[in-house]
């Protein structure tokens, strides 16, 4: 994993110019930090699907003698950006881990509070949303959740379903190892006693998955410092660049994204030993680490 980046963060200062990417949409007003990542980055090998895990809140919020809802409010400014930036960017997909099946076990008011905050959250960045083109997704077990939020999640789906941007999941009920037995479970009840002794290719276990039709994630970026995937795309992250900063997730701005990208973008992609684009020779295959 890649070590953890530096803490400080700058804050937002007076922006000096505006930035005109490789897309129709600008990314905006720039501060002075961002203008600097943005020169060291290229647009055209930017990860495909991003994956993040959202962590922190809760000592975010303890480092503030705040009460642990208070940080999961603060995060969702640290969404809204993340997913602004990753849609003008014109990443093709974004994936968030928003509530694990582990978390039911957290005190119910702020279980409560967090469905109430999805729900909050959905109506009120929906003109976002529509405007960056952004196609929503929930991964999950969705029809365990409360009736009103199931409501929520599909009426979202419906409005975004026509969009033609990035893709937006959310990681809802989420649980990589449920996820693998939910695939396994729908191959079998296609089956339905045809075939049921032949084996399962990982292509027909992938078309299967929560993330089924999208790309597998190329960078997983996780925030507060902890060096874990936490139950999360244990599939689909089998060859991903993992980027761990020391950053809380309320404190995740534009910047420390970019700068996980520049990041992304200095490592050598390969898989079985053969750089990204590299052709196969006779000669020896260079092993990552070498």
């Amino acid at each position: 994993m890649a070590d953890s980046v530096r803490k400080h963060v700058v804050p937002h200062t007076k922006a000096h110019k505006t930035l005109h990417l490789a897309s129709p949409e600008p990314l905006g007003s720039v501060t002075p930090e961002e203008a600097q990542l943005l020169e060291k980055l290229h647009i055209k090998t930017l990860p495909r699907h991003v994956a993040v895990i959202m962590d922190g809140n809760g000592r975010w919020a303890q480092n503030r003698h705040l009460p642990r809802i208070a940080g999961h409010r603060a995060g969702t400014q640290s969404a809204r950006t993340t997913i602004e930036t990753c849609a003008r960017l014109k990443i093709d997909a974004l994936t968030l881990y928003a509530f694990s099946v582990e978390n039911w076990r957290r005190p119910k008011t702020e279980i409560d509070f967090l469905m109430q905050l999805l729900r909050e959250y959905l109506k009120k960045e929906m003109p976002l949303l529509q405007k960056n083109e952004i196609r929503m997704r929930f991964l999950g077990r969705v029809e365990e959740l409360p009736a009103a939020v199931q409501k929520d999640v599909r009426e979202a789906m419906e409005k975004t379903a026509a969009n033609k941007g990035m893709v937006l999941c959310i990681a809802l009920n989420y649980g990589g190892r449920a996820e693998i037995v939910d695939a396994m479970n729908r191959i079998l009840a296609e089956r339905n006693g045809n075939g049921a002794s032949s084996p399962v290719t990982e292509e027909q276990l992938a078309r299967h998955l929560y993330t089924g039709g999208l790309p597998d994630p190329d960078l997983l970026i996780r925030t507060s410092g902890e060096m874990r995937v936490s139950n999360f795309l244990l599939w689909q992250i089998a060859y991903a660049e993992i980027y761990v900063t020391e950053t809380l997730w309320p404190d995740f701005n534009r910047a420390r994204l970019l700068e996980a990208f520049v990041e992304y973008q200095k490592r050598e992609r390969r898989y079985g030993g053969i750089r990204e684009g590299e052709a196969d020779t006779d000669k020896p295959a260079r092993v990552a680490g070498e």
